[in-house]
């Protein structure tokens, strides 16, 4: 039998607040911080203490809760979540259950069948747990380390409805979600760090069939591929239950990246599970009208009206569109490339920004904010191209120059002697000299394998190192070639 996934993502990020959700320790960065380091008794669960709601913390969830066109509620409710876990110190999670902040919004996503709309069920604030690090000597018995730095920072749960259908649509959805909290403002994005953590939950059911399927829970995916292996191994699980006439238990599951499978971790709960009622300690969260209007009109060009707009305005692909409209420093440094130079081709600008600058952020770890570079640095290098005086080859070589000591183009030229050989006679003469030095191969084209034309070429660039006009060689090299094609005996 043929079945289909049905997908619903809960999405948990961390609010970029100077202080947690409820009290004044400060929010520190989780992999540098000494454990238990940030922590005081509201956030460490003592007795007799209590919260207070962190108003910053609000303004951040109304910005994603209206660039997600939600309904924000003007009246919201704190609950306490009930459960026990060692992360956990007061035996419960401050959190929002049947009065959400807001509900009933949407994200737009693109497919290969075109633009889907993925319904968001609720947007709402809680606060995070601790961090638990768990130690397995190699003598004594294994242990548990809480670290509660974490504790009680402000944390936004953004949960779709059940409208995804495919891993690809998951992360398109997922990274669409992250690119939107980033242009907020309101977080980092990292998922490395654990500042913005997915949960998949994930039912089949027969091609055709309307009635939902048995879900699992697939806890704390903290990787877009991650994420998507573990939704098609569990999509091939489950089909493998139902083949086999077995159920699907409806369960928490985590993620082995290592052996690609999913595990078993507990039962899956359901609401009643966690004796929710109103916090006691907090009133109502009550949001002025005024207050909404204000923030939704300070919000800025969110990424997938950027992507159109780029679409729009630069002829530019939508894979290249979508790349620079993700992050408003890139969308910048983009830009300004475009208005310095009008003559330059903006696709030309995207490609050279979305290959070599890309490629060379992922092997350093450096960012468009932090580069040797500025704008006028790259259109200076693609003008000196365009030009004639470097070809593409030595342009990615300058380039690369320019990353690692933030020299101008024309600087490096001078200094390598870099500058295009475009000379036509002492092209000719190199070509020749290759067609002769050659004769073997020269035999070979002339008895029809004449794909070593590119051999040809390839050897030319090289005794000209990398510094000849490709296009006057290749120009020279074939009217070279048909020639003595021509006048071959074998013709």
């Amino acid at each position: 039998m043929q079945y289909e996934a049905v997908i619903g993502l809960e999405v948990h990020a961390e609010l970029q607040t100077k202080s947690k959700m409820f009290c004044g320790c400060p929010v520190v960065d989780a992999t540098k911080a000494e454990p238990n380091t940030a922590v005081c008794p509201v956030c460490s669960g003592m007795p007799g203490v209590l919260p207070v709601v962190n108003k910053k913390a609000v303004e951040y969830a109304l910005r994603v809760a209206l660039a997600l066109n939600c309904q924000v509620a003007r009246t919201s409710i704190f609950a306490r979540k009930n459960y026990f876990y060692p992360d956990l110190p007061k035996g419960y999670q401050i959190s929002q259950y049947e009065q959400p902040l807001a509900e009933n919004g949407e994200l737009i996503i693109d497919t290969p069948q075109g633009e889907k709309t993925i319904r968001i069920r609720r947007v709402h604030m809680e606060e995070d747990t601790g961090k638990l690090t768990h130690v397995i000597p190699e003598e004594d018995e294994p242990y548990s380390l809480v670290d509660l730095n974490r504790s009680g920072v402000s944390l936004l749960e953004i949960v779709s409805e059940p409208d995804l259908s495919t891993p690809d649509e998951v992360t398109s959805y997922a990274s669409g979600l992250r690119d939107i909290v980033r242009t907020l403002g309101v977080n980092s994005g990292d998922m490395e760090k654990g500042v913005i953590r997915f949960e998949a939950n994930v039912s089949i059911r027969p091609v055709g069939y309307k009635e939902l399927g048995t879900r699992v829970e697939i806890k704390n995916l903290n990787t877009f591929r991650g994420m998507e292996r573990a939704i098609r191994y569990e999509f091939q699980r489950q089909s493998a239950l139902l083949d086999a006439g077995l159920p699907v238990i409806q369960e928490t599951l985590g993620w082995d990246e290592t052996l690609g499978v999913t595990y078993s971790q507990r039962g899956k709960e359901e609401a009643h599970d966690y004796r929710y009622f109103p916090e006691p300690d907090l009133p109502p969260l009550l949001v002025e009208k005024e207050w909404i209007d204000k923030i939704r009109s300070q919000l800025p060009e969110l990424p997938r009206a950027r992507m159109l707009r780029l679409q729009q305005k630069y002829a530019l692909p939508i894979d290249e569109a979508r790349m620079l409209s993700a992050d408003l420093n890139i969308l910048q440094f983009f830009e300004t490339c475009a208005q310095l130079d009008p003559t330059l081709s903006p696709k030309t600008i995207a490609n050279w920004i979305c290959g070599q600058l890309f490629a060379w952020f992922n092997i350093s770890d450096e960012s468009i904010t932090t580069t040797k570079i500025q704008a006028q640095d790259l259109v200076e290098l693609l003008n000196l191209t365009q030009s004639n005086r470097i070809n593409q080859t030595t342009a990615k070589s300058v380039l690369e120059v320019m990353l690692l000591t933030g020299k101008h183009a024309a600087t490096i030229i001078a200094e390598q002697n870099l500058e295009q050989v475009s000379d036509q006679v002492e092209i000719e003469e190199m070509v020749m000299r290759v067609l002769v030095e050659n004769p073997d191969q020269m035999s070979a084209y002339l008895n029809g394998k004449e794909t070593l034309e590119n051999w040809f070429f390839g050897q030319i660039m090289r005794l000209a190192g990398g510094k000849a006009n490709p296009s006057i060689i290749k120009n020279i090299l074939n009217e070279k070639l048909k020639k003595l094609k021509s006048a071959s005996p074998s013709k």
